[in-house]
């Protein structure tokens, strides 16, 4: 039985005219009568009295009236509310990133994006499956992965420096081999056990790699500066999530001139370089960088 049927067996009802209900449900007169006959045909009886001037509904109309007309109005509004809440007028974007990037760079100005956002979280890796499953728009990832169809252009450069608890000490070294020496015997807590970062600056400042002890393996960068505030040990952490922590005194950094550089990229699939949503978020996500 057609859902229709019922609905211009209703609109019949009350305006007590095929042709006035056509006009009102936009469809022919004709169309109009075969859904009341279909609908009589599946009752096996008539559901109107056919008057010169009127439909008068029969008895079993009456009855067929009392109990679908609170069920069809009943499913009109629930259609009509779910497609108000699942078709707002702001277009959908989905953003990837590290958890503590967006929460520290683009979850504080998601407010003044012309659309909605869903975010994922993720390592480069896990983002980038992500894009190429197309379940997200655009990554904010520090690895210029090999991907077909992939394009990434340059959007922020991240900057690591060693945090350590706010009383640690901050001896001078002339020579680099003694501030190594130093570095190393400190105890320190990485966001994993390949030491990602703290090679890098290694590589960087001494030329060879790291052999220094974990004190702790704390995959989480937030996680990593609360245990630093509590006097666990010394990280490298990027600058961007530093300030409240080093205005509180709760952290600093020691030889902050020694700093380590991460590029980050927004990444997107490039058939969809022309989308209008991929362009206005990409727009959004520079413009956090000016506030």
């Amino acid at each position: 039985m057609d859902f229709e049927w019922f609905r211009s067996f209703i609109s019949i009802y009350k305006h007590g005219s095929v042709s006035e209900a056509a006009k009102t449900r936009m469809m022919t007169q004709p169309a109009m009568s075969q859904h009341l006959a279909a609908l009589e045909a599946e009752v096996g009886e008539p559901l109107f009295s056919r008057t010169p001037r009127k439909m008068v509904p029969t008895e079993r109309g009456k009855e067929l009236y009392t109990r679908v007309v609170p069920l069809i109005e009943g499913l009109e509004e629930t259609t009509q509310s779910f497609k108000t809440l699942s078709s707002p007028s702001l277009p959908v974007v989905k953003i990837g990133a590290a958890h503590e990037f967006f929460r520290e760079m683009i979850a504080p100005y998601v407010v003044d994006f012309p659309m909605r956002v869903v975010a994922h979280y993720g390592i480069a890796s896990v983002l980038l499956d992500l894009l190429l499953e197309e379940k997200v728009d655009v990554i904010v990832t520090s690895q210029k992965l090999s991907a077909p169809g992939v394009e990434y252009l340059p959007y922020l450069q991240e900057d690591f420096v060693i945090v350590a608890p706010h009383d640690f000490p901050e001896p001078a070294f002339d020579d680099p081999r003694k501030w190594e020496s130093w570095l190393s015997s400190q105890p320190w807590i990485s966001y994993g056990l390949e030491l990602p970062i703290i090679r890098r600056y290694w590589r960087e400042y001494f030329q060879k790699r790291p052999q220094l002890q974990l004190a702790h393996v704390l995959p989480d960068l937030h996680a990593i500066l609360s245990a630093i505030e509590h006097g666990a040990g010394l990280s490298l952490l990027p600058t961007f999530m530093l300030a409240e922590s080093l205005q509180a005194g709760k952290a600093k950094t020691i030889y902050s001139t020694c700093q380590v550089h991460n590029q980050l990229y927004l990444a997107y699939l490039i058939k969809n370089r022309n989308a209008p949503h991929l362009k206005t978020a990409i727009e959004s996500l520079r413009s956090t960088l000016k506030k």
